[in-house]
């Protein structure tokens, strides 16, 4: 007699000694994040909540250093600065990043040249970075002054020394370090991609345009998740190109939240100020990042 086929609901057996020498390796792993990460993330929360200055005390003054930091202007220009960047730089990192990965995945040729000029400048510090750009924009012997050379008298663009500009300076140097991994990433993505589904789109009269944004893109949905959580972890830890670029001026134009952090806790010697602007920091990262991981994979988890 033949049995009836197993159903779905069947329970599985569990076996825990299941790869034990791999659940094993991982447990170092395990322990530090959960030590380092966890630990540290929960020691700067409660500290925080204290006045201590230069070393840790527990002498609890309650909110007094979040009300001191929303009171500090210092603190309300790092946050519009980050928002102006952020927004502008997620937004051209990503569209920068897929166009090249776009134009590569056409099987150009040099592909593999072009891949490695592009992807160069991600292979640099982002001191390298902003040093590089500081000397590109400089008008005194930059870009600029190379301009007037040739006689373009009228040309002015000096973005680091203009307090309206300077974030948008910053602005440029970022996109341009960050676009190549981004490409990489879309790129890996669009090879994935069955070259039968771009003959089918051709033999239905759908544009290029119109198959990238109906058909390809939906597909390559996990790199694009994957290039904005790269591209946010950027953003929030903003403070390499700063200091190496303006150092946060002129005056108060280029201020960030990280530059406002590290300045406290080891500069003014503030520690509660400091662990307080970091876990608004951590706050907003929450705050954007546990919506899209509940939606996603309870997304997938429904289907």
């Amino acid at each position: 007699m033949i049995s009836p086929p197993s159903t779905s609901n069947e329970t599985r057996p569990i076996r825990p000694f299941k790869n034990l020498i791999a659940k094993i390796a991982l447990l170092p792993m395990i322990a530090a994040a959960l030590v380092v990460f966890v630990g540290g993330t929960v020691w700067s929360i409660i500290y925080s909540f204290t006045g201590s200055r230069l070393l840790p005390k527990e002498n609890w003054v309650g909110l007094d250093q979040y009300e001191r930091l929303w009171a500090s202007e210092r603190w309300i220009i790092s946050i519009k600065n980050l928002g102006i960047y952020g927004s502008c730089a997620m937004l051209l990192t990503l569209l920068l990043g897929f166009f090249l990965a776009a134009c590569l995945d056409r099987k150009i040729r040099f592909e593999g040249a072009f891949r490695t000029i592009f992807l160069y400048p991600f292979a640099l510090s982002f001191v390298v970075t902003g040093l590089a750009w500081q000397w590109i924009l400089n008008p005194d012997f930059g870009v600029p002054n190379t301009l007037h050379k040739w006689g373009w008298e009228s040309f002015s663009f000096n973005p680091l020394n203009d307090p309206n500009t300077v974030i948008y300076g910053l602005l440029i140097a970022g996109v341009w370090q960050g676009s190549g991994l981004i490409m990489c990433i879309m790129l890996a993505g669009l090879r994935s991609v069955d070259d039968e589904i771009w003959h089918a789109a051709r033999l239905d009269g759908i544009g290029t345009i119109k198959t990238y944004v109906a058909i390809i893109i939906p597909m390559i949905r996990p790199a694009f998740a994957t290039a904005l959580i790269l591209i946010a972890a950027g953003i929030i830890k903003l403070y390499d190109l700063v200091i190496a670029l303006t150092d946060g001026g002129p005056g108060l134009a280029s201020e960030v939240p990280a530059k406002y952090v590290i300045d406290y806790m080891f500069k003014a010697q503030n520690l509660g100020q400091g662990l307080a602007a970091s876990t608004m920091m951590l706050c907003s990262v929450a705050i954007v990042l546990i919506p899209w991981a509940y939606l996603e994979f309870a997304g997938r988890k429904r289907g």
